[in-house]
């Protein structure tokens, strides 16, 4: 190993150590995204809902290689209660999830659990409405559990791991402290935390604002 690689290397971990210090001092700093209600599908569900060999097509990037799509879908829960235009997000998946917000569970009246995106066995029934037909989810409509995204990079500095369980505090006039938030830790991940649309209007937070991790 060349001395240029050698000294670029001191100065990265000298960087790392400097910013967890930071963090140790005061919360690592977070910013928010506000996510909205919406769904991921498998291929069988999309074709079942907009035809045989459907492609959904993308209209917004997002982290991890996921991506909003253009198309959207009315989701129906018990007593005929639904909600129009719920986004769909891509790529496909294995298995079929609706992630809703408490206020959307009272809506459509059903009882969805507050989950980890993944974790829909034993979860909500709900109906999907797409233009060319119906899907029936017998499990697969949660709540998301609060988490926040990370890179390798930014857990090092902020001293945390992936399933690590932290507490987070928006420094607004609420000034609001979230328990039970989940970190998730990737390559492929953009630094964010997530909440849904009920915890951000409780806590006055906007998408771009920033919360710190506690210590």
């Amino acid at each position: 190993m060349d001395n240029n690689n050698v000294a670029l290397i001191t100065k990265m971990v000298l960087e790392a150590i400097e910013n967890q210090k930071t963090s140790e001092e005061n919360g690592y700093l977070v910013p928010v995204g506000v996510s909205a209600r919406h769904i991921h599908l498998t291929q069988e569900h999309v074709e079942a809902l907009f035809g045989e060999g459907y492609q959904l097509t993308k209209k917004k990037e997002l982290m991890g290689g996921q991506f909003a799509s253009n198309e959207t879908v009315t989701i129906v829960g018990l007593k005929l209660r639904a909600i129009e235009n719920v986004r769909i997000l891509g790529p496909v998946r294995s298995r079929s999830q609706v992630e809703i917000s408490a206020t959307d569970t009272i809506r459509l009246g059903v009882k969805a659990p507050i989950r980890e995106s993944g974790n829909v066995a034993g979860s909500a029934a709900i109906a999907v409405v797409g233009p060319k037909g119906v899907i029936y989810l017998n499990e697969g409509c949660i709540i998301a559990k609060r988490h926040i995204h990370m890179a390798p990079k930014d857990a090092m500095a902020a001293g945390v791991h992936d399933g690590d369980v932290v507490s987070v505090k928006a420094d607004n006039e609420r000034g609001t402290v979230f328990n039970h938030v989940q970190i998730r830790v990737d390559d492929s991940f953009t630094l964010e935390m997530h909440i849904d649309t009920d915890e951000a209007n409780a806590a006055k937070i906007s998408t771009g604002d920033t919360v710190r991790i506690m210590k």
